[in-house]
């Protein structure tokens, strides 16, 4: 399945994105694209949902727009509506299910003084959604955070998750191919505080450049995103420890290299096949191989 996409290839998917309702968004697209990976697909929905939410949040999230909202579900449960009201709503105003809810209770558990409750007290409802006080609410938002794959802790937790297990590949793959390597706990009781997933002992040679560290990513990798990484991570690595790699396991837009320009950070979507590591050993001089001195 295709991974690395051309820029026209990638803007098509995002144009379809736009014309399809958040839920079931990710199965219309696997039928419009069938060549390219469905991890890739999904990894593309969820990083412009994300944005998408970041840019519009204020907006969907003003103080009339919950109190509407709010009413609105109120109004529902009063009159015995079936279950699913809140990812209704999440269709009608743009929300995913999981922002949605999380606003939702936060204007439940509103104060008096029509002031928010401690953030902290939500995301501890939102994890346990058992913990809120009203059926409906729990119910509603407990099938909102299941159908969610961008936000909430139940997003979170599967993210968290996928970024571990690919991060254990890529060790498992450099183990397998005899290359030796320290990980993020071992740099980090040397006392380094940003590192790289890993630090190799030993440099290897990728398509004839230099390697001194690799980093994991289990997602797809385009523009927005990787310059973010280079500005919050990936420059400090090269500063620190020279030419690098990064692994995009979802795939990524072609020419994404050459925002580096002279910065050398490699970019793939697997540990390559084609590595050479470095001969440290000194050369034999000719009369280790036996011949005599003129």
């Amino acid at each position: 399945m295709v991974r690395v996409l051309s820029r026209s290839t990638h803007n098509s998917v995002l144009e379809s994105m736009q014309k399809l309702p958040y839920r079931n968004r990710l199965a219309s697209l696997i039928k419009l694209f069938p060549e390219l990976s469905v991890d890739t697909l999904r990894s593309i929905v969820s990083q412009e949902c994300q944005r998408r939410m970041k840019c519009n949040h204020g907006r969907l999230t003003s103080t009339e727009t919950v109190e509407v909202m709010y009413s609105r579900f109120t109004n529902s449960v009063s009159m015995g509506d079936e279950p699913g009201i809140l990812l209704r709503l999440s269709d009608e105003t743009g929300l995913t299910p999981a922002l949605l809810a999380r606003t939702i209770v936060e204007r439940h558990y509103q104060r008096e003084d029509k002031s928010k409750p401690a953030r902290h007290y939500i995301s501890t409802l939102m994890k346990n959604t058992a913990l809120i006080d009203d059926r409906d609410l729990a119910f509603e938002t407990y099938l909102c955070l299941l159908e969610d794959e961008d936000y909430g802790p139940i997003a979170e937790a599967v993210k968290h998750s996928l970024g571990y297990e690919y991060e254990m590949r890529l060790r498992m793959e450099l183990d397998e191919g005899n290359i030796t390597f320290l990980h993020e706990e071992h740099l980090r009781a040397r006392g380094y505080d940003k590192t790289p997933d890993v630090k190799l002992e030993i440099p290897v040679a990728v398509d004839g450049q230099v390697i001194n560290w690799i980093e994991s990513k289990a997602l797809f990798g385009d523009e927005d995103a990787h310059r973010g990484y280079l500005k919050d991570q990936l420059y400090s690595y090269w500063n620190r420890f020279g030419p690098g790699l990064v692994i995009y396991w979802f795939g990524f837009v072609e020419d994404l290299e050459k925002i580096h320009q002279n910065r050398i950070i490699l970019i793939r979507d697997e540990l390559p096949k084609n590595m050479v590591v470095m001969n440290l050993n000194p050369p034999k001089f000719l009369s280790d191989a036996g011949c005599s001195k003129t």
